[in-house]
């Protein structure tokens, strides 16, 4: 999949989305916080990912990217700094692994 500003919109999307259904799921379960729901480590490895993406975007010189993408960007690094605590620990990131240890991690 080429890195593209396309790809990243609709990660960040997909993100955004995810996140909305989080909080009402938190609320139909009697208003426990988001800090207590155990997507919380789900959303914080989506997170991870859409924001190396972000930053592999911005290091690509063949993409021109505009300054509204650029500080979508930045909030999404932001954002995973404060929570990267919560993701999946891994050897590496899955967003480094290659196919093949995706596969093996996954029992796939």
């Amino acid at each position: 999949m080429a890195i593209t500003a396309q790809n990243f919109i609709k990660l960040a999307n997909f993100y955004n989305q995810m996140t909305m259904v989080m909080s009402a799921i938190c609320v139909e379960k009697g208003g426990i916080s988001m800090e207590n729901y155990v997507g919380r480590f789900f959303a914080a490895d989506v997170l991870e990912y859409t924001a190396e993406y972000g930053r592999r975007l911005m290091q690509n010189k063949q993409e021109q990217i505009g300054s509204d993408i650029a500080s979508v960007i930045e909030r999404f690094v932001q954002n995973y700094e404060r929570i990267k605590s919560l993701t999946t620990p891994t050897q590496r990131p899955i967003h480094e692994m290659t196919l093949e240890e995706f596969e093996r991690l996954m029992n796939i």
